[in-house]
């Protein structure tokens, strides 16, 4: 599976972290109340389970809704699709039954989502009191939890409101398919 990255250390390099990158983890990490933790579960695992209403809440939507809104489920191309729609990064699990898995937009804890209301069925809102599995900052491990789109910068979470307009997106498209 794909991910969305940066560049990666390259040849003859330590394998340290890029600065930029050491800020996200260390703002990721920030988020629990034991940030040793998470550090060995991404050293461990590439994956740490974190708190949410901390600094990030996530809104839980179905693989097949944004597969129909973007038109693929290719990983590369859903990748950009989301990318360009929510400004924001997004956590990719492929664990479902139905094979699509879910996809995690990370928003601000408790951003308002009025124009999300219509999807409360389909899409889950995951606040204070849940865990969510975060992939590591830079190299893929996981081949089932994964950064879908990778955040920028400490702080940069998707806008709810974009997400809900990539959804009636899919609504459209579900409507006209036979």
């Amino acid at each position: 599976m794909a991910e969305s990255t940066g560049a990666r250390p390259g040849p003859g390099s330590s394998g340290a972290e890029r600065a930029p990158d050491r800020a996200l983890v260390e703002w990721f990490a920030g988020s629990h109340p034991a940030p040793g933790q998470a550090l060995a579960g991404w050293a461990e695992h590439g994956v740490a389970l974190l708190p949410l209403g901390v600094r990030f809440d996530a809104l839980r939507v179905p693989g097949r809704l944004v597969h129909t809104a973007v038109g693929s489920d290719e990983p590369a191309t859903v990748g950009a699709a989301l990318r360009d729609w929510l400004h924001g990064p997004v956590v990719r699990d492929v664990r479902t039954g139905d094979g699509s898995g879910c996809y995690y937009a990370l928003v601000a804890p408790y951003a308002l989502c009025t124009p999300c209301a219509p999807w409360e069925e389909s899409v889950g809102r995951l606040g204070a009191g849940t865990y969510l599995g975060v992939p590591r900052i830079g190299s893929q491990v996981s081949p089932v939890t994964f950064w879908a789109v990778r955040p920028e910068h400490p702080g940069h979470l998707c806008d709810p409101i974009r997400l809900a307009a990539l959804l009636s997106t899919a609504e459209t498209l579900d409507a006209v398919q036979p």
